[in-house]
């Protein structure tokens, strides 16, 4: 096996370099010029006060520019401008760039069939940040600054971005809506395995729900994982390993190398991670208490890195394992109801939330600190000794972290 998975990783160390060339060959073409003429589509925009920096993607890379306040833009808005090229590394050219752009011109709009099911849902609601809130949760729509802002203090960020706690319950409610093919299995197919059928028609509904959303990250991984691990159980593998979350990584990377700058898939893999390293050393304790200890381990242990790229406090933070275990409900709910066309019944206890202010404060933590901490995280893999000393800097992090917000 360890030959075998050796193998494995070479062929996407090669499969990793030949897209790495083929984006090379597309950056020589970009750079041919110092001025590229791209037509793009609008991602997002901030608002500034003279000004707003836009997110645009071209069928090749995702870039920001400033546009003049005056030029009205709106998200999925098509334009095509001409911009600067002199500055632009290959490194930035993979990670996303930020250059500066003229002669912006807007392009005749064409609204797509995922656009069409947005407007449905921002039809069923009043408030513009409730329904950026649903097609964020449902359509991987780019979140507003507000919203973003009020999660952040919430401590609830990760519900929003779609990844594999979405697809969880997605998988969960679509093999159901499927059951019933196995009346037809039992009838004319009965020397096949139901529930690995049940689970490739599964696996390709989720496909499809991948591409519709425009392949988003932290959706990938949990899609690539759901993937393997029906692979895995087929052929009695050992699914939750850490063995395989690297084989995830190194699938993604391979396919996408652009992908290795994405926030959102590292934050992806390192929830994973912290999820397999529960289960490593907790999973034989007694399973009412584990249920409970699981998300408030999992949200501490995790913190420590999204507080080191967000940095908002707030002791509204510490209710995010009630909220992670109430998402359970509130998530098929809303989706049912948003289906049936009455998305906005709940909108005023979602109001009540939006306007409540509690206080936060930001706190930044150093460099040296955000990579010991992973450091120490990485070795607890293989020794207990250190997995307890990692739960001593985790207890004693997040003790100081909103004790500070109390002295």
């Amino acid at each position: 096996m360890t030959n075998k998975f050796a193998w494995l990783i070479f062929v996407f160390f090669v499969i990793f370099f030949i897209n790495i060339l083929f984006e090379y060959l597309n950056f020589k073409d970009f750079k041919y010029n110092e001025v590229y003429v791209a037509n793009a589509k609008v991602l997002n925009i901030y608002p500034k006060s003279k000004y707003q920096v836009v997110k645009l993607q071209t069928k090749k890379f995702v870039f920001f520019t400033s546009i003049k306040a005056n030029i009205k833009l709106k998200i999925y808005d098509n334009i095509k401008l001409y911009i600067n090229t002199s500055k632009i590394t290959f490194l930035d050219y993979l990670k996303g760039f930020y250059t500066t752009s003229f002669n912006i011109h807007k392009l005749p709009f064409t609204q797509s069939f995922k656009q069409t099911l947005e407007n449905k849902i921002k039809n069923q609601h009043k408030n513009p940040v409730i329904a950026n809130l649903f097609n964020s949760l449902f359509f991987a729509t780019s979140t507003i600054k507000i919203l973003k802002e009020k999660c952040a203090i919430f401590g609830i960020s990760h519900l929003i971005a779609i990844s594999g706690f979405h697809l969880s319950i997605l998988s969960f409610i679509i093999y159901w809506i499927l059951y019933p093919y196995s009346l037809i299995q039992s009838k004319y197919f009965p020397y096949r395995n139901k529930k690995f059928d049940l689970l490739i028609f599964v696996s390709i509904v989720l496909f499809f729900y991948l591409i519709f959303t425009g392949v988003v990250p932290s959706l990938l991984r949990a899609f690539i994982m759901f993937v393997v691990g029906i692979y895995f159980l087929r052929t009695n593998i050992k699914l939750l390993s850490f063995k395989t979350l690297f084989l995830v990584l190194m699938i993604i990377v391979s396919l996408f190398p652009k992908l290795l700058f994405s926030l959102s898939l590292w934050f992806s893999i390192s929830g994973v991670f912290f999820i397999f390293l529960f289960f490593q050393y907790f999973q034989n304790y007694n399973k009412i208490l584990t249920f409970f200890l699981f998300n408030i381990w999992i949200y501490l242990a995790i913190n420590t890195i999204s507080h080191y790229f967000f940095k908002t406090v707030s002791l509204t933070q510490l209710y995010s394992p009630l909220f992670t275990i109430g998402f359970f409900v509130f998530y098929p709910v809303e989706l049912f109801l948003h289906f049936i066309g009455f998305g906005g019944i709940f909108d005023n206890f979602i109001e009540l939330w939006l306007l409540s202010k509690p206080f936060s404060q930001e706190i930044s933590i150093p460099f040296w600190f955000f990579s010991s901490y992973i450091f120490l995280g990485l070795l607890s893999v293989i020794s207990k000794k250190i997995f307890i000393l990692f739960n001593i800097v985790i207890i004693s992090f997040n003790l100081w972290l909103y004790g500070s917000l109390c002295f």
